[in-house]
């Protein structure tokens, strides 16, 4: 009988420090923000533009605008994205530092 190979561990190695708490925090609030399909669609959708406006999100969507502005509140507090307003619409972009910081705990 052959013996089996003694296969090595997965292991994040030496070169991947252990991350401090508060940013294990962050990510993890973050990460609890893009558990909903329509706000990772939300995200997508940003991330195809520079800025969106509430009202292209609306339109987007089979929701009702008080459910789309519920998502968008999750995601600006969350950190992933930024609103601006002008005149009666607000517009939203993705905050580039936290999608990176996602990014990057994935290994990207």
């Amino acid at each position: 009988m052959q013996a089996l190979p003694v296969l090595q561990p997965i292991c994040c190695g030496p070169e991947t420090p252990p991350l401090p708490e508060e940013a294990r925090e962050e990510l993890a609030v973050r990460f609890k923000a893009l558990a909903d399909p329509t706000r990772v669609a939300i995200v997508n959708r940003l991330a195809a533009a520079d800025e969106v406006c509430v009202c292209d999100l609306n339109s987007a969507f089979a929701l009702s605008q008080p459910t789309i502005s519920h998502h968008l509140k999750i995601l600006r507090e969350a950190g992933l994205v930024e609103s601006s307003r002008r005149g009666t619409w607000a517009y939203y972009r993705l905050v580039p530092e936290a999608i990176e910081s996602l990014r990057g705990a994935l290994g990207g």
